[in-house]
């Protein structure tokens, strides 16, 4: 096996940090993905037969699919049978060498498996436990299933997309897990802050419901309901609660869709002007609000009659904020994105290169680099199992000659 295989590359923040994964599809493996493309040292634990239901999820290309060579990259994947004993008995060693858990089985399912906060502090003292659930492990509802929709439905966010005469509308991605996901990466680097800075840390527990994330993001909802006894509906692109009178989506003249913001003052007073408006009629904040019917439709209007290229023109001459609605192909296209680095391509067994998304944040330091697609199933058993945990060559015979890896 090539040495870049043996030992993961020492680039970014968290070289050095061990986590593992008992999570699969999205919200869990992603808070994983993130501190994996940051250099830590992430073990993806699977069943021995079927694996992670994400290796099947979405579109292929002769066969194989691709969105686990994304979902899984930089990661370790080994097989282990939770409902074996001696599965379990290996899950404890995974625990007792881990600095981060990942978890987002069911709680009656993690007592079961000794994957619950009580056995994992038991085992490891200092380690941080993420738990991702449905519902969160405090409700009365902390075994029921639970996926991202559902999180995305139960936070608000669906009630406020879409148009006010249509249905509300999911988010084109699985963005209640993506979110979570990010934010339970988050939540682990918090724990971790404490660890090092805390000579009495004691383990932490981090518990994420799937629909608090994207709850805590919509930061207005709560107060203006608490406080106005509204409750805020669909807007269609203009947003229920918008920070300024300019923010729609326009077709041009080319059948192109471009999207117009403007979020100070200073910046609805130049939309004003190009469209030939009095600019003392939309001086003040409560101006703009009452005249952005009148901004929208104006506004409307002016770019259905020019061309794409025309109308971003005149926007980067009057200092507006104005942008093409992009699809990936556009994306794939685009100067912008290629500066950035936020595509690279990546070597892969089954594919050849492959193009996806970059390590992001950008760090110039000490950046994180992606080094591997998502693993084959079991790729790094002897690996993890032997190296990392020490497990002599009889034990994983063992192991293997009772189909519990």
């Amino acid at each position: 096996m090539p040495h870049e295989h043996r030992k993961t590359p020492g680039r970014g923040q968290l070289r050095g940090l061990k986590v593992v994964e008992f999570a699969h599809v999205v919200a869990g493996p992603l808070a994983g993905s993130m501190l994996a493309d940051q250099g830590a040292d992430v073990v993806h634990v699977e069943p021995p037969s079927s694996g992670d239901a994400a290796r099947s999820m979405g579109p292929r290309r002769d066969g194989v699919p691709l969105w686990f060579k994304v979902a899984g990259r930089n990661k370790r994947s080994v097989t282990l049978d939770l409902h074996h004993e001696d599965g379990r008995a290996v899950a404890e060693r995974l625990v007792a060498w881990a600095d981060i858990v990942i978890v987002t089985l069911r709680a009656g399912r993690l007592r079961s498996w000794g994957l619950d906060w009580e056995a994992v502090h038991r085992i490891n003292p200092k380690a941080v436990l993420l738990q991702i659930s449905g519902f969160g492990a405090t409700s009365s509802l902390a075994d029921a299933p639970g996926f991202g929709k559902m999180g995305e439905a139960r936070s608000g966010v669906v009630h406020l997309t879409g148009f006010p005469d249509g249905p509300p509308v999911h988010t084109g991605f699985s963005h209640g897990d993506a979110v979570t996901g990010l934010m339970g990466a988050f939540a682990v680097l918090a724990a971790l802050h404490r660890r090092e800075h805390d000579a009495d840390f004691d383990g932490e527990w981090i518990d994420l419901a799937l629909f608090e994330p994207l709850f805590r993001l919509v930061e207005w909802q709560v107060i203006v309901h608490d406080q106005l006894g509204k409750i805020p509906e669909r807007a269609g692109n203009q947003l229920a609660v918008a920070p300024a009178a300019v923010i729609n989506t326009y077709r041009s003249g080319d059948g192109d869709w471009i999207t117009v913001t403007s979020a100070t003052l200073r910046s609805v007073r130049n939309v004003a002007r190009l469209l030939g408006l009095p600019e003392d009629e939309f001086a003040t904040a409560q101006q703009q609000y009452a005249g952005r019917g009148q901004l929208d439709e104006r506004l409307r209007a002016w770019i259905a009659e020019r061309g794409t290229t025309e109308c971003l023109r005149a926007f980067d001459r009057a200092e507006v904020v104005a942008s093409p609605v992009f699809s990936a192909e556009d994306i794939a296209n685009d100067p912008v994105y290629a500066e950035r680095g936020d595509i690279v391509t990546v070597d892969d067994p089954d594919l050849g290169p492959v193009r996806m998304q970059a390590v992001i944040p950008h760090f110039h330091r000490q950046p994180g680099h992606v080094w591997r697609t998502g693993p084959a199933l079991g790729q790094d058993n002897r690996l993890v199992y032997r190296e990392w945990l020490g497990l002599s060559e009889e034990e994983l015979r063992e192991l293997e000659k009772n189909d519990v890896v």
